[in-house]
């Protein structure tokens, strides 16, 4: 296999993987699939031709996504919901020493701009399940069970400055809502109150006003100088 081709990129230049989805969660049923995310590091010769290495690859597993490492970083500095979880799955399955690296600077990546990028999600998520409810008379039940989950997260996360994707002790009351067992005008009043909670948390979070760019952008730069001369 053509080591330039997109599958040989993440068989061969992972830096970091993990399941994502219920599992890492908390919310995983018999049921559920292994959704796996990753990161891979395109060597840096392949950057000086016409054509650039792809910016992502689905593959080559079911339920398997990678990002380049740089546009993994430019995604989590915007407070991309799905990349800064991303990068707290408590269920790592591989990670290199320049892994590590990405991994400590979590606290890097995570800034006052949650609060908009989580609640703008939320918000076109609960549009299509206001649309269903419109239209078939109910939601779509795991949609609304994850809708839930993310401002979950978002209000604590702006609460305490720590991103934790496991539901812990709410995982009885999500699995619920996924099941169809709660009434919708009780969850849509959850949906209310926790958007409201995130809100009141914003003013007095522990989080910076912006994610630290400087930083980020050294470690990136580093790690292209250091595949460079691997080359």
């Amino acid at each position: 296999m053509d080591e330039r081709t997109p599958l040989a990129l993440v068989r061969d230049h992972t830096i970091y993987s993990c399941v994502m989805g219920s599992r890492a969660f908390g919310l995983a049923t018999d049921a559920s699939d292994t959704d796996r995310r990753g990161v891979y590091l395109a060597p840096t010769p392949l950057f000086w031709g016409f054509e650039k290495p792809p910016t992502h690859v689905e593959g080559p597993l079911e339920e398997q996504f990678s990002w380049e490492l740089e546009r993994f970083c430019g995604l989590a500095l915007t407070a991309n919901p799905n990349i800064l979880e991303c990068l707290h799955s408590p269920l790592v399955e591989v990670v290199t020493p320049v892994g590590e690296e990405l991994l400590s600077l979590r606290e890097a990546f995570l800034s006052r701009r949650a609060h908009v990028t989580f609640t703008r999600y939320a918000v076109s998520q609960r549009r299509k399940l206001e649309a269903d409810v419109r239209q078939h008379g109910a939601p779509r039940w795991k949609h609304a069970m994850h809708l839930v989950r993310l401002l979950l997260s978002c209000r604590d996360l702006l609460r305490s400055g720590r991103l934790v994707i496991d539901v812990g002790e709410q995982r009885d009351r999500l699995l619920a809502v996924k099941r169809g067992e709660a009434d919708w005008a009780e969850v849509e009043a959850w949906m209310d109150r926790l958007a409201a909670e995130a809100g009141a948390a914003l003013d007095g979070s522990p989080l910076p006003e912006e994610p630290d760019r400087e930083r980020v952008e050294d470690f990136l730069l580093r790690t292209r100088r250091a595949s460079a001369l691997l080359c």
